[in-house]
């Protein structure tokens, strides 16, 4: 089909908290690039030295590893010392959209609205949070995905229960105040935004379940959205998603209340590409396919 990409990596698996969404992600993704037939081949680094792509002449790499160790800039940082181009942002920028209190720093720095928050230092934290983002209020590592370890307060000793859990999935802990609101996504391919998702849930929040194991979670796209409200939710997300310094694409999630506020909730810089996820349900509705949707992706490495 005229493609040139060479020989292509599909990095999937890993050894994180996420594995079993990335070999969902990664074997969608190779199934669809094998289709155009684009020289494509599954690299689990969990069996696989990644300083050996260069060697197995890999002229390029499309990330599909989630969480840690894939999604936090230590892979980009390995085919960057090899100058094997790759999909989604570079080493710097990966990193700062995983860890939420880099991000929203950087963000509440630059006046961009995201839910008020503060590091955990402890479980006796329980006073100090409440006095400044009220009940209920959210406990999440601040590096990881998926709604992994993400909890809502309502107690202290639910509080307690929450900071251990996600203490164990990540040395750093944040507790964020709860927005009521509508919940959103938006994905972005190459500077270019493609339709807002509504999420609605029949879960407290849009949890791991809500997003992997449920069938009643409702994705909506289009949305009702008016063109207005549309138009500050692409300016305010590509903000977002420039701010931290990424590039190829990435998926801006955010919540709007009642009087139309928006607060930047996370950038996943290396959205799922599962049969459940979102940016190809975006994509599907803006009449990209999901196989032109990894071939929109992948061009995006030869940068």
């Amino acid at each position: 089909m005229g493609h040139n990409f060479g020989k292509v990596a599909v990095l999937l698996g890993g050894s994180s908290n996420e594995r079993e969404i990335s070999l969902q992600s990664g074997n969608a993704v190779l199934a669809a690039l094998n289709s155009m037939d684009i020289d494509a081949h599954p690299i689990d680094p969990m069996f696989y030295d990644l300083n050996d792509l260069k060697e197995n002449f890999f002229n390029r790499a499309f990330i599909c590893l989630h969480g840690k160790d894939g999604e936090d800039g230590k892979v980009q940082g390995v085919l960057d010392e090899m100058s094997i181009p790759y999909t989604g942002s570079g080493t710097s920028a990966s990193a700062k959209g995983m860890d939420k209190l880099i991000s929203k720093s950087i963000w509440r720095d630059n006046n961009l609205g995201t839910p008020e928050f503060l590091r955990v230092e402890g479980r006796d934290d329980y006073e100090k949070i409440i006095s400044t983002l009220n009940l209920p209020f959210f406990i999440k590592p601040a590096n990881s995905g998926s709604s992994i370890g993400i909890n809502k307060v309502n107690s202290e000793n639910e509080f307690i229960r929450a900071f251990e859990e996600a203490i164990i999935i990540d040395n750093n802990v944040i507790a964020e105040k709860m927005v009521v609101g509508r919940e959103y996504t938006l994905p972005i391919v190459g500077q270019k935004i493609l339709p807002v998702i509504e999420i609605q849930t029949m879960t407290e929040f849009y949890d791991y379940a809500a997003k992997y194991k449920r069938d009643d979670t409702k994705f909506i796209c289009p949305t009702d959205l008016s063109s207005n409200i549309i138009e500050e939710a692409n300016k305010i997300s590509l903000r977002a998603f420039n701010l931290l310094g990424c590039k190829g694409w990435g998926r801006v999630d955010f919540i709007i209340d009642a009087n139309n506020n928006f607060f930047i909730i996370e950038i996943n810089t290396i959205p799922g590409m599962t049969s459940h996820s979102l940016v190809p349900l975006s994509a599907k509705n803006a009449g990209i396919t999901f196989e032109e949707l990894t071939l929109k992706i992948l061009e995006t490495s030869c940068a």
